[in-house]
């Protein structure tokens, strides 16, 4: 266990961000982009099943998913994810195994990804403590993913969160009368649907690097011609490529230097 007492950037959006953090795991998971995923923790057949999906998605492109360690969703998130790709906020101390039938995922997750919390070794949860705790899982994650919640659910209150924080909110689609509280954000407007969970997940990689536009003349060259040979077909250019060190001559040679890979 260790303390992080340096301000983290995402928290600053909490209204009372917390002034210590006591953390166990890989620190190195802060610093890399993250996604909150919070929900029932009595989640229907559907909703494990997607739930599961797009927190391995998610994290195959890259991104570091964060729950509450709970029952339900929150599980079936970090276990999705994988361990190594994981921050469980805790709403208890970090050295407690809270709730105890997730004692081997925190344990993983303590080897291999990250645990916070805000609580003293020893302290118990309170049902303060879980507000406390949601509200550090909201504000970690550039986004707010809710794969099912009733109206008057917790998940709803870590809504408006999200939504104090100006954050996007996405939920799953749902039928008529299950999840009836995302529902009605996709009613009122206020969250975005994920039809597509590999297309969704894919938004968040990176855009790759152009690819470099084809050079005939760094191509000749790479063959290492004669002086004479390469003068014949690209005096100018090969003058130039001189004096910037893209190259160099020995020998008789044109020979290209490690400036020319590009």
């Amino acid at each position: 266990m260790y303390r992080i007492e340096e301000p983290i950037e995402a928290l600053k959006s909490m209204k009372r961000a917390p002034s210590m953090l006591f953390a166990e795991g890989n620190g190195g998971l802060l610093q890399r982009r993250m996604v909150s995923i919070i929900g029932s923790r009595n989640p229907n057949p559907y909703t494990r099943t997607m739930t599961q999906r797009l927190a391995s998605a998610l994290s195959n492109s890259g991104l570091v998913v964060v729950s509450g360690a709970a029952m339900g969703v929150d599980a079936i998130a970090h276990l999705g994810a994988g361990a190594a790709h994981t921050v469980a906020v805790l709403p208890c101390g970090i050295d407690l195994d809270y709730p105890a039938i997730n004692k081997k995922m925190l344990q993983q997750i303590r080897r291999e990804g990250l645990c916070i919390s805000q609580f003293e070794e020893g302290f118990k949860a309170t049902p303060w403590s879980f507000v406390v705790r949601n509200e550090v899982v909201v504000a970690l994650g550039e986004v707010l993913i809710v794969t099912q919640a009733d109206v008057d659910s917790g998940s709803m209150r870590s809504v408006a969160y999200a939504q104090r924080m100006g954050k996007k909110i996405y939920v799953l689609p749902h039928r008529l009368h299950e999840s009836e509280g995302s529902n009605a954000l996709l009613a009122e407007a206020q969250a975005q649907a994920i039809y597509d969970i590999e297309a969704f997940a894919a938004s968040f990689r990176a855009p790759e690097a152009a690819p470099l536009e084809a050079d005939p003349f760094l191509d000749f060259c790479a063959t290492m011609p004669t002086c004479e040979e390469a003068t014949a077909k690209y005096a100018v250019r090969l003058f130039e490529a001189e004096l910037e060190g893209l190259v160099e001559i020995k020998n008789g040679r044109v020979i290209p230097t490690g400036r020319l890979i590009g």
